[in-house]
């Protein structure tokens, strides 16, 4: 656990470094950029030149103020230390919105204390706005420079819930025929980490999404988890462990998406 005064230190670390990211893009990165497959041939996994500078970007500010910390990133790997602190990046969660220019992708980072997310950043720099957490149980969205406290939408029920949902592939279409009660209600549009933080704000109250790596839900557990809203993998297992993730408004709802998603969770 940390102390309050560890998450107030950490939680301006963070505010300051939502603000210089996208300071950063605008004066740098906001210009045409290199497209490539990590895939090649196999599939289609984009990254930019951006994902680059924006990660090499927020490593020198972890450095600069936290030097022994280990840090894990989607496109420079893992520094190790003895530090019980590690950082989480996901430098552009959203790369192929971010590709066709969509506004809704974002800078993730998770700070995690003994492997557990305690805070979460999730910066949406052309939107102009991010979500984070101070503690345990307060996240804030920071909006044409007004901060606002956030809450899920506890009286969200499985008949009037809105749900957002996206397979990214990993679904069969004999799978999704197993699940027709989540697809006749995936009526609102996914859009990456925005619809997570859509779930924390109270504008969505259900969200599932397939193969999620560390990078893209570590900083995003906090947030929800402060906001108090429930999120774990599609099997009920531990949201830290990434693979298919889905958090809900509140308890009972989310045990009733899981008794749903039973015949596709392994």
């Amino acid at each position: 656990m940390l102390k309050s005064s560890d998450y107030k230190a950490y939680s301006k670390f963070i505010e300051r470094l939502a603000k210089k990211l996208t300071k950063f893009y605008y004066a740098k990165l906001n210009k045409s950029f290199k497209v490539s497959n990590k895939l090649k041939g196999k599939g289609y996994d984009p990254v930019t030149t951006a994902d680059k500078a924006f990660e090499k970007f927020i490593r020198e500010e972890i450095n600069k103020k936290f030097p022994n910390h280990q840090v894990i990133g989607e496109e420079f790997g893992y520094k190790k230390s003895k530090s019980e602190y590690s950082w989480v990046i996901d430098p552009i969660d959203g790369t192929r919105s971010f590709v066709i220019g969509n506004p809704t992708w974002s800078n993730l980072i998770s700070l995690n204390y003994k492997g557990n997310p305690v805070i979460g950043l999730a910066n949406f720099p052309i939107l102009k706005k991010y979500y984070f957490n101070t503690s345990l149980n307060s996240a804030y969205v920071l909006e044409n420079g007004k901060k606002r406290k956030i809450k899920v939408n506890r009286k969200a029920t499985f008949s009037n819930m809105k749900l957002s949902a996206a397979f990214h592939g990993s679904l069969s279409l004999n799978q999704q025929k197993r699940i027709p009660q989540i697809l006749k209600r995936m009526q609102f549009p996914c859009s990456d980490a925005l619809s997570y933080s859509h779930l924390a704000e109270g504008k969505l109250d259900t969200v599932l999404q397939c193969s999620n790596k560390i990078w893209d839900i570590h900083p995003l557990i906090p947030i929800i988890k402060a906001a108090g809203g429930i999120v774990t993998t599609w099997n009920n297992r531990n949201p830290e462990r990434a693979g298919n993730i889905v958090c809900s408004a509140n308890k009972s709802l989310h045990n009733k998406i899981l008794k749903i998603l039973k015949p596709v969770s392994k």
